[in-house]
């Protein structure tokens, strides 16, 4: 039965996950929420740009009634509506995480009553928000052994601050949920890297591979080089990463203003560094982002590396949305088990 009360959430600790998750329940249960105090401890607190989009992207694939979808803004009053599935097409009009917008809205159309296609225009590999290879070959493969039916394709890259890049995906509605259980990565089948570089000079790119092959000692050719000018606006993103037979991941540095080539590739590389490092399966990132479906599925296990803020403050929204408890245990030195039941 629909959930008629509305939520009440404080935005104030959280960043844009909090009110993407919250989006992505409301959609998935029915249930209302007014969030208040919205990035309230952000230098900018308030709706950005790509918040908005995700706003009116999930407002969209329900027919929702929303109170406060303005840049900006502080608060906001979502009331969703019917999930529909369909062709959707949706514009950051910036250099926004593209790969955001379509989590947020993937549960839900996950639980519609057909298939739907989604087309987003705006940034493909941003600081901060996973890039276009981590969704294809990290996050996508979990969700699919849970029994979900979506194929990504990356039609052209884009950065910040130019955007312009474009993401598409194909969704089909899910049968029944399969629980996750993910405790061992299995046997190590590549290590990879790659570096995405675009209207940018070649030595940036250059520096980045002979910083990140030093730090992780492997061969400088070990890491392509490849171009992506057909991108909107000049970037460049080092892709490193480790696929194993059960899961894959991969550690990202993305060039910004500011921040020298050796200062991004060295980030990279010590975070794929400290994974190698550990026995745990699933990344920080990963994890954060296998919570929902989880949720979804009724239940599930996996060993991850630490528990983030991100991850704690997307337990406890999860469980004022669905009648579900997480759980957190110590397994061995910097390896924790996350258990629903």
């Amino acid at each position: 039965m629909k959930n008629t009360s509305i939520l009440s959430i404080s935005g104030e600790s959280g960043g844009g996950q909090l009110l993407r998750s919250s989006l992505s329940l409301a959609l998935v249960t029915g249930r209302a929420f007014r969030m208040t105090n919205i990035r309230g401890k952000r230098p900018k607190p308030g709706l950005m740009r790509q918040h908005l989009t995700c706003v009116k992207a999930a407002a969209e694939v329900c027919g929702a009634e929303v109170e406060g979808a303005d840049l900006g803004s502080t608060e906001l009053v979502f009331q969703p509506g019917k999930v529909t599935a369909g062709d959707y097409a949706f514009a950051i009009g910036s250099g926004g995480s593209t790969t955001l917008v379509l989590q947020t809205l993937l549960p839900a159309l996950l639980h519609a009553e057909a298939s739907s296609t989604l087309r987003i225009e705006g940034g493909t590999h941003n600081p901060m928000a996973p890039p276009f290879e981590f969704i294809e070959q990290c996050f996508l493969p979990l969700i699919q052994s849970m029994g979900v039916d979506v194929t990504v394709a990356l039609e052209r890259p884009g950065f910040m601050q130019a955007g312009g890049g474009v993401l598409k995906a194909e969704i089909w509605p899910i049968k029944k949920w399969k629980k996750l259980k993910l405790t061992e990565r299995g046997e190590l089948v590549e290590t990879f890297g790659r570096v995405l570089h675009a209207h940018l000079g070649r030595e940036i790119a250059e520096r980045e591979i002979v910083t990140a092959s030093k730090i992780l000692e492997w061969p400088t050719n070990h890491i392509d080089l490849r171009y992506a000018n057909d991108s909107t606006g000049p970037g460049n993103a080092i892709l490193l990463g480790a696929r194993f037979a059960n899961v894959c991941e991969i550690s990202t540095g993305i060039a910004q203003l500011g921040k020298s080539a050796e200062a991004v590739a060295t980030a990279a590389a010590k975070g794929l560094r400290g994974y190698l490092a550990s026995k745990a399966p699933v990344g920080v990132h990963l994890a954060d982002q296998l919570l929902l479906p989880m949720a979804l599925a009724g239940g599930g296990k996996f060993h991850t590396l630490y528990i983030s803020d991100h991850t704690r403050t997307n337990m406890a929204l999860i469980e004022q949305f669905l009648p579900v408890k997480f759980s957190v245990e110590d397994i061995a030195p910097g390896v924790r088990a996350i258990q629903m039941k």
